[in-house]
């Protein structure tokens, strides 16, 4: 397949679905090579068909990237791979309560997934890159790092803790000749937003669409994010050479800085 990234793999936590399958379709479109990564062997299997890959095209392996054993397999199996994109998509919301209210089980899985898990994936698949001499992270974060959202605390703290980490990592990296860099979406639509509205609706007591447009209204654009456009701004970010320890916010306004 000729392209953009031809000659290059990429792997995409998380990619049975949602963000993940969206940026793993836009790479593949892009010429590269995929790894799809996840928890369900189902839902990675129908993601390959969703993107029309050829399996010598797609590959995919399960993986639990919040347990370092399950990383450690991971790499193993991998190890005749040259990936020079890797993508840490893999997260997950968590609660949607006051922080007083949150156990603090809740909590730390929220974080061994969100943090733990990009600092595992990084630590098993960036050496060959730094040997390589060449290489991109791309590790997506959320806009609900850097801005209030209510009853959201760990996720928010946890998106925000990728951000400092991709910042340290990139500026450790550069010299190898690794870029390093968070792509903060948000919010996007799809079945985690439905979730959030729909929890939001119930503990304020409004109607989901009131939920929706309290939320969606901060925006500048006064709308949501579709998940195809956080695939072409992954692209557009490996395509930018000077590209690095860089925070890309993609949020219809959400946030301004």
């Amino acid at each position: 397949m000729s392209g953009t990234f031809a000659g290059r793999t990429a792997l995409v936590s998380g990619a049975g679905n949602g963000l993940g399958q969206a940026m793993a379709r836009r790479l593949y479109a892009a010429g590269a090579r995929l790894i799809l990564v996840g928890r369900d062997l189902s839902k990675l299997e129908a993601a390959r068909q969703q993107i029309e890959a050829p399996a010598d095209r797609c590959r995919i392996e399960t993986c639990d990237v919040a347990d370092p054993g399950s990383v450690a397999e991971l790499a193993e199996t991998l190890h005749d791979e040259q990936i020079s994109i890797l993508v840490n998509n893999a997260g997950v919301p968590g609660p949607v309560a006051d922080l007083v209210d949150i156990d603090p089980d809740d909590w730390d899985a929220v974080f061994a997934t969100n943090v733990r898990g990009v600092f595992l994936m990084c630590q098993a698949f960036l050496p060959p890159m730094i040997a390589a001499g060449a290489g991109d992270i791309v590790n997506v974060a959320s806009v609900s790092g850097k801005r209030p959202l209510a009853r959201r605390t760990p996720y928010c703290a946890s998106k925000m803790a990728v951000i400092g980490l991709t910042t340290t990592l990139a500026a450790e990296t550069g010299p190898f000749g690794v870029r390093v860099n968070t792509l903060s979406p948000g919010p996007v639509k799809g079945p985690r937003m439905e979730r959030n509205f729909r929890l939001e609706a119930e503990r304020t007591g409004v109607s989901r669409d009131e939920a929706e447009q309290a939320f969606v209204g901060r925006s500048a654009l006064g709308r949501m994010v579709e998940e195809d456009e956080v695939g072409q701004a992954l692209v557009a970010m490996l395509q930018m050479p000077g590209l690095t320890a860089a925070d890309i916010d993609l949020s219809a306004g959400m946030v301004a800085r």
